[in-house]
């Protein structure tokens, strides 16, 4: 792969002058890739991968980086590292090439994002140096970049369109391993995006199809500004329509710059519908976290019928410490699996043999509470690390869920990478001239017809898009006196809703099969005692402590449009034709199975 760059995107001359001009005034603004990047993790090889993690959250207005993301941040991070360790160990994948990376921090942030990804492109865009002189009247000897063939990321949604502008450009492909928003499915305008994940659209269609099942026909929507909210939220909108019997109630946005008062309102403005119970989340995690303590102030515990979607999945980061919130919350996530061989590797992580990672030292500190350093964010008082300590030994560790997929995406890399090779240098054990003037388009090809069983033994592709195809796993936060609170799997999804769901209170049990139809049936007891309300009465009441709800109601009416856009963190709202959605008239029957004195 070299510097080829004889064929370019077909762009306008107008906008490529100018975003080029933009990109070459930012590089000349640094004079350095190392300013763009002080803190990056470079990894010698034949071929180099960039990679874009959240290694850290987002600043407080003023700094572009806030605390270290120890999960979504280091794990993922890791995931990569893994994934190039194995791939340049394996005798049959790749021989005779050594994989390498430049691997940044975005914060979370997708301005931030678009700035240090252009030390992925410098390689690519010739400068004039002619007039540059050192001190003592002699040329100046510039160390050229590495060249990047392909970048693994990004996490959010917003960073990944943002950063695709700017690669697509250079004919630079990408492999997200998290980003979900419906808009990257564009093959025209994110030619060189592909993901390992499936968009939110068959995400969306998974929550109408649960609603649906548990025959809610009346909810509200809340999104993180953004688009991964936002467009999930739209998908989810414009799918019940078409599906026909839900309502929207409220569309509700968060945003990006929120404070606490914010999360307040919007569950003063969810409470207004007090029939919508059911609230669809497309959300951040920390925004999940905002909700469910807002939930927790305004005492609604109990109140509210979340659905999450796969930026909650199975995550404890969104409901730490507010579990009782989150009692009863039906979440998704893309099928996955643990990958054991993961587990033996990062707990095996030290101080001393994983000093290639420059921001361990930091997750060190976070991870085991304690201070290494003079240049600590830790509090004085904090105890000094020994270096002793151990992850899953000394703290507690618990594989992120989107580790599965981070190794999947530098896999489907390396296994084009690998058909490539064989094509183009079937008399060369390494790189030959052909492969390093073949281009990021002919790469992209390769990705696309990638095809091998992933770290979970799933199958890897993509469609003509870039897309990989729809499976959920589907999952309920409950609480059992015995394991005590935890996430349940409840069912899957791959195009069609297949849900088992268990409800367990501490007086009854309720098994449930849902398909076409709902069946319940009661399991042995000591005591059922079973409450048919009428709807204007079924509001559960506070202080009440929420084990699950199930609702069965029928509405027949269309529903109508309406195509305003919404401020931040005010509503938007969509109402049945014809009926008054507080009417005891609209819902022919609600049954509510909560915790019940006997």
């Amino acid at each position: 792969m070299g510097r080829c760059s004889s064929s370019r995107p077909q762009l306008k001359p107008g906008l490529m002058f100018r975003v080029l001009w933009m990109v070459q005034a930012l590089l000349d603004l640094t004079g350095s890739q190392e300013i763009y990047a002080p803190h990056s993790i470079r990894v010698e090889g034949d071929v180099t991968l960039g990679g874009l993690f959240p290694v850290h959250a987002r600043g407080v207005p003023g700094m572009p980086c806030g605390d270290i993301k120890k999960e979504n941040g280091i794990h993922r991070l890791e995931a990569m590292m893994y994934a190039l360790d194995q791939i340049n160990g394996d005798e049959e994948l790749l021989p005779n090439v050594t994989l390498g990376a430049r691997i940044l921090d975005t914060c979370s942030r997708d301005t931030y994002a678009l700035e240090q990804s252009l030390t992925f492109v410098q390689a690519l865009i010739q400068k004039d140096t002619s007039d540059v002189r050192c001190t003592n009247g002699e040329p100046p000897v510039f160390v050229k970049p590495e060249k990047v063939v392909g970048v693994i990321g990004a996490s959010a949604s917003s960073v990944s369109i943002m950063v695709a502008n700017i690669l697509r450009l250079f004919q630079i492909p990408q492999i997200s391993y998290a980003s979900t928003a419906p808009e990257l499915s564009d093959d025209r305008r994110y030619d060189f995006f592909s993901r390992v994940v499936p968009p939110d659209s068959f995400q969306a269609q998974a929550m109408v199809d649960i609603v649906k099942a548990m025959g809610w026909n009346y909810v509200s929507t809340v999104a993180s500004e953004g688009s991964y909210g936002e467009k999930g939220v739209d998908a989810f909108t414009q799918l019940s329509r078409e599906a026909g019997g839900i309502c929207i109630a409220q569309s509700l946005k968060i945003p990006h710059d929120h404070k606490p008062s914010d999360f307040d309102k919007i569950i003063r403005l969810l409470q207004d519908t007090r029939y919508a119970r059911a609230v669809v989340l497309f959300a951040s995690d920390e925004d999940i976290r905002g909700i469910l303590n807002a939930t927790k102030r305004a005492d609604q515990i109990g109140h509210f019928l979340w659905i999450g979607s796969d930026s909650w999945g199975a995550k404890n980061s969104p409901i730490n410490q507010l579990e009782d919130a989150a009692v009863g919350a039906i979440t998704i996530l893309p099928k996955r699996a643990t990958i054991s061989g993961f587990d033996a590797y990062f707990t095996s992580r030290t101080l001393e043999n994983n000093r290639r990672n420059v921001w361990f030292a930091e997750y060190w500190e976070e991870n085991f509470n304690c201070k290494l350093m003079s240049s600590s964010k830790k509090d004085e008082s904090s105890r000094k690390c020994t270096g002793q300590e151990r992850i899953g030994i000394d703290s507690k560790y618990e594989q992120e869920g989107k580790v599965q997929f981070v190794i999947d995406a530098v896999y489907a890399m390396a296994h084009a990478l690998h058909n490539m090779q064989r094509d183009l240098c079937p008399e060369n054990s390494g790189i030959c001239p052909e492969m390093e003037l073949a281009g990021g388009k002919k790469l992209l090809r390769y990705i696309r017809s990638v095809s091998f069983n992933g770290s979970a033994g799933t199958s890897v592709t993509f469609n003509r898009n870039g897309d990989a195809p729809g499976r959920y796993d589907l999952f309920q936060y409950q609480w059992n006196n015995v394991t005590g609170p935890g996430y349940r799997v409840i069912g899957q999804w791959t195009e069609t809703l297949q849900l088992n769901l268990y409800i367990q209170t501490t007086t009854l049990t309720i098994s449930m099969n849902l398909s076409a139809s709902v069946a319940l049936g009661m399991l042995y007891m000591p005591k059922v005692y079973v409450i048919i309300f009428h709807p204007e009465l079924n509001v559960q009441k506070r202080k009440r402590s929420f084990k699950a709800v199930v609702t069965a109601a029928t509405m027949s009416s269309r529903l109508s449009h309406k195509a305003s856009d919404r401020p931040n963190g005010e509503a938007k709202t969509e109402l049945c034709e014809n009926v008054d959605p507080n009417s005891p008239a609209a819902k022919t029957e609600y049954v509510s199975y909560n915790d019940l004195v006997i």
